[in-house]
Formats: structure tokens, sequence, C-alpha cells
């Protein structure tokens, strides 16, 4: 079955290529056996499924001296293609790619912590830390949901207990039938217990479910950081059930802790995403948190590859970014602790967790933990990262006694998609009698929900090209929604008018759009397009073509969900 899944996708992929040529409309070929005949303007061999052009230099070379407090800002923003594709996932208006012009704005929105937290506490022996602290979540690791199993599976690193080698942790496996309520099964690995790997001197892991994966044996796919101090590499383990794990590669070269792995299925490769601690000039008294790149089409020989090099540098914090409100001694901070990543609907959303201090000898002293607060990025080439909020995604609270006191940290696999809402698990710490207690936490989100453009107005897009009929949006209308078609040269088209288009008043994160007489856009099938929304009182999420009625969407559906495909695309 997942290799016929894989052969419509690379079809998929082929008519994507072929279609909406240049400016002009183009025909929307079928599949069909016959070579298909050349399109009259051939799009650029080198544009992604969204018409971006990478640059000829990839990955771009940055300066860590003149970039590590630079952040980023992706190319593709002020160098837009001239017709934007969206053939792939919903459209979302995290920045301003799809949008030519308007007069709404832009709203963030930020997830809500379930009453339910923490939803995985350390209540196992294996679990402990010393005689007083505990850990049980994810320091990434992997939460995701398995629809060939129909479960929340969740894998998470552990106290260790007597099973902890030179004091590092072990990796635990859960799982769930609603995200929620998380049980801990006795597995074979470890009689009687749910450890799934022990004995190497680990700090962050990634276990990644990859659903396009046709060789099952290899479908679970683990990428440790282990070995210790002065020692740490990654090492790349596959596995059939996510249980049972077979260490595959000879290890990396030299990182250093808290590195972590993604795919990104747009450009069809594996990227490790390092953490590099830089010291710009040879007399600076503190490093600056930041990150290394390297991509590779296979995720063995890139694993064999990889090691942390200044010459790979990626980013460092962003300007702008928050500091902690009570320790701000310039020791470094803010810094990029960690970053995940992952594909979701027709975007990259990135985990940043930003280090705001203090120092570990700080901590130990005055009796706190560290600052970390989980911030979101997009990116549309899964290199490029744009961060224009700066305030927290996941945040901490104040009140000491919280499961989210301090140093919160993303898991893998995040968002999980449960009907209308997007699941984030993620770790909280808290002190206990002077020890850490380190837990598992859920915090929900509307579906796109991450931005809006809201208010009253008009927004226009780019040109686009697209395949299917049915257009849908994600869209809270407290008072209506109409939206009509242009041409590509800002025309409206005869029966898809403002004035012809059935207003929308509804709260709805999958509503269609339909004109008087007509509810498709199929006889415009293949043709380069605008859209203009007209919004009052209310905010728009996301917008996308699909070939069903039904609505699906043909994006990456992230860490997967109740009802979803199981090839992890929307369709």
């Amino acid at each position: 079955m997942n290799k016929y899944i894989n052969f419509l996708l690379a079809i998929a992929i082929v008519i994507m290529t072929v279609s909406c040529g240049g400016d002009d409309p183009q025909p929307s070929p079928e599949p069909s056996p016959e070579p298909s005949p050349e399109p009259e303007n051939p799009l650029d061999p080198n544009a992604l499924y969204n018409g971006i052009v990478l640059p000829g230099q990839w990955p771009p070379q940055r300066n860590y001296a003149s970039d590590i407090r630079a952040g980023m800002s992706p190319f593709y923003l002020t160098s837009k293609p001239a017709v934007v594709r969206i053939n792939v996932g919903r459209q979302l208006f995290v920045d301003d790619f799809l949008i030519a012009s308007t007069s709404l704005s832009r709203k963030f929105h930020y997830p809500e912590y379930h009453q339910a937290n923490p939803v995985l506490e350390p209540d196992q022996t294996w679990e402990k830390q010393g005689a007083k602290g505990g850990f049980a979540a994810p320091f990434s690791d992997g939460v995701w949901y398995d629809e060939q199993d129909g479960k929340f599976k969740m894998w998470y690193m552990a106290g260790g207990g007597t099973y902890a080698t030179s004091g590092a942790g072990i990796t635990c496996y859960a799982e769930s039938a609603d995200g929620v309520v998380w049980t801990k099964p006795s597995l074979n690995v470890v009689t009687g217990t749910n450890i799934v790997r022990r004995g190497s001197v680990r700090d962050a892991s990634t276990v990644w479910l990859d659903k396009q994966e046709t060789n099952a044996s290899a479908r679970y796919k683990m990428f440790e950081v282990s070995g210790g101090a002065g020692n740490w590499a990654y090492h790349y383990l596959t596995s059939s059930d996510g249980k049972a794990w077979r260490d595959n590669s000879t290890p990396s070269g030299s990182v250093a802790d808290r590195s972590t792995v993604y795919k990104n299925p747009f450009r069809q490769n594996w990227v490790w995403s390092m953490r590099h601690n830089v010291r710009v000039h040879s007399g600076d008294p503190y490093t600056v948190r930041g990150r290394d790149y390297m991509e590779h089409a296979d995720p063995a020989a890139g694993n064999k590859a990889a090691r942390a090099d200044l010459k790979y540098f990626w980013f460092g914090p962003w300007p702008g970014e928050q500091r902690h409100p009570y320790y701000n001694d310039n020791d470094g901070s803010p810094g990029i602790y960690n970053h995940d990543a992952i594909a979701y609907e027709s975007i990259m959303l990135g985990l940043f967790s930003v280090w705001q201090g203090p120092e570990n000898d700080v901590c130990n002293r005055d009796g706190v933990i560290k600052r970390n607060q989980i911030m979101l990025g997009y990116s549309r080439d899964g290199y490029s990262w744009l961060r224009e909020d700066m305030n927290p995604f996941l945040a901490v609270d104040e009140n000491t006694a919280a499961w989210n006191n301090a140093n919160l940290q993303s898991a893998v696999g995040s968002p999980i998609i449960v009907g209308d809402k997007l699941y984030f698990y993620l770790s909280g710490r808290r002190l206990v009698d002077g020890a850490e207690v380190v837990t598992t936490g859920l915090a929900t989100l509307r579906r796109d929900g991450f931005a809006s453009m809201s208010g009253t107005g008009e927004l226009t897009t780019e040109p686009f090209c697209f395949q299917g009929g049915h257009l849908f949006v994600n869209v809270e209308a407290r008072g209506r929604l109409l939206v009509e078609v242009l041409d590509k040269d800002g025309k409206a088209i005869d029966g898809y008018t403002k004035d012809e288009c059935v207003p929308i008043s509804v709260d709805s994160t999958r509503q269609p759009v339909v004109w008087n007489g007509k509810k498709t856009l199929e006889n415009l099938d293949g043709s380069v397009i605008r859209l203009r929304f007209h919004l009052t009182d209310g905010d728009l999420y996301s917008f996308w073509i699909s070939d069903k009625e039904s609505g699906e969407s043909r994006g990456y559906t992230a860490g997967g969900g109740p009802g979803l495909n199981k090839s992890g695309i929307d369709e």
C-alpha cells in the first residue's frame, strides 16, 4: 500500500511540475502512461513545489562572525515567484508570501495548556533521577499518531534509575488512545518495563515515524545524540515497531549536545540541526548558542557525514529575542538552545527553544532552573526561517510549583491533528525539594491557527496556479466573508464575482466557498488566477483548492492524527 501511495505522489509531483507553466494558463494534464507534452512555458526545473527557486549556492554560506545574532530573513519573501503554486496543502497566512495587497492585519495566536497537565509523569522507579528528582518527558524524542495502529505513541527520556549509564537517561515508550491519558506498556526489551533503549550516555534523541518509508523495517528512525561530554555524536537506528531498535551506521562526526534531525519531505531530504556554542572572538568570556546545518537525501549516509562545523553555520538568536526577566548579565543569552521542525500542510514549522539564562553555575548557586521558552518559525524551503512574532508560542509559568515553570523543550512530531485542533507536546520542569522534576505537557491550538488575517477589509493574493476545483477556507467570520476570483491581471471573472459569492458567516476550519450557480472552480483548473477576500469582522486563517468535494488538501499532516491517511498526506 505504501508503494502505491508513493507511486501516486510521484505522479502528482510530475503533474505539478508541468502544469501552470509561466504566466499563461496551461491545461491540467491527466495521469497517463503516454509521455506528457512539454508545456509551452516550462517551469524552472529547480523550482520547488511552491514555485520558489533556490539560489545557486545551496545551502547558503553564512558568516558566523557577522550573523551570529542576525537571525534569518527568507529570500523568497522579497524575490517571490511570478506564479505561486498551491497544489500542496492548505495555504497559511503566516507570512506575506501569498499576499499581494491587504488592508487586514496579521494576528498571531497561541495554544492553550490542557487542564489535565502534566499528562505524563515520572512514576516508575526507572524514571527517577537520584533520590528526589525524576524525568519522564521528550527531549525532542517523539510524539506521533500512527494511523496504522490507531494509537498515539510517545518516545521519551527517563531518568534511568538503576538502569542509567554514567548518570545519563534512558529511552522509554508510552501509548494513548486519545493523546491525553497515557499508559506505559510492559515490553520485552527490559522485562517488566517500558524501556526501549539503555546503555548509551544519551542526550537529545529524535524519533521519526517515517510515513513515506517503503521499507517496513525502517519505518521508525532514531537519531540519538550520545557519548558524553567531548564525545557527542549522532547514532542512527531503525525499527519496524518503535520498540526493538537496530544500530545501522557508523556514528557521525563530533557534534554538541541538544542536536536534532528532521525530514523535509518537500525536497525529500533529511536535515541535521546541530547545536554549536559559538565563540566569535577568542577572547570572548562567553559563547552564543547557535546552529549548524547539513542536509542529505539518505539518512544513514547523511548521519555518518554530519559534524558540527562553523563552515556550516546556520543561525543564532534573532534580534529582539526575549530575555530573562531577572537574569540579564550579558552571559551570552539569549541563544537558540534547540530547534525541531516538521512539515505541516504547505510549510515547515520550526519549534525554537530559546535559552534566556542563567548559566548552570548561577542556577546551582541560586537554586533555579534555566529558562527556555518555545518560539515558532516558518519556512517554505526548509532552510530559511521567518520569526516575525517574538512572543513565546509555549510559555513558562511563573508559579514555581507549575509543571512548566522552566526549561521548556519541544517534542518531535508536534503537532498532531485531532479534529479541528492541533496537539503540541512539550517537556517542562519544576523544582521539588531542590531537585528537578521533568514532566510532559500538552497544549492545543485551532487547526491552521498560528496566524490569521484579521479585522475588516480586503486581501488579494499573488497570482497562483492550482489543480482541483473546490475552494475551501478556514475562517471565523463574525460578520461575513465574500470571495471573488480574478484573472492573472486582477480582473474579476464572470460567475465568480464578489456579488455572486454566497456569503459565509460561520466559524469553520473547513468551509467550502461557492458562487450562485457555480459550486466549483473546475472550469478554471490549471489557470493562473488570484483570489480577493472581502472580510467583515473576522479572522481568515487559510485557504486551499482541493480536488475532492470533501476538502482534503494534499498537504503534509505533521505528526498525523485520527482518521487521516497513513501516508502522512491529507489525501
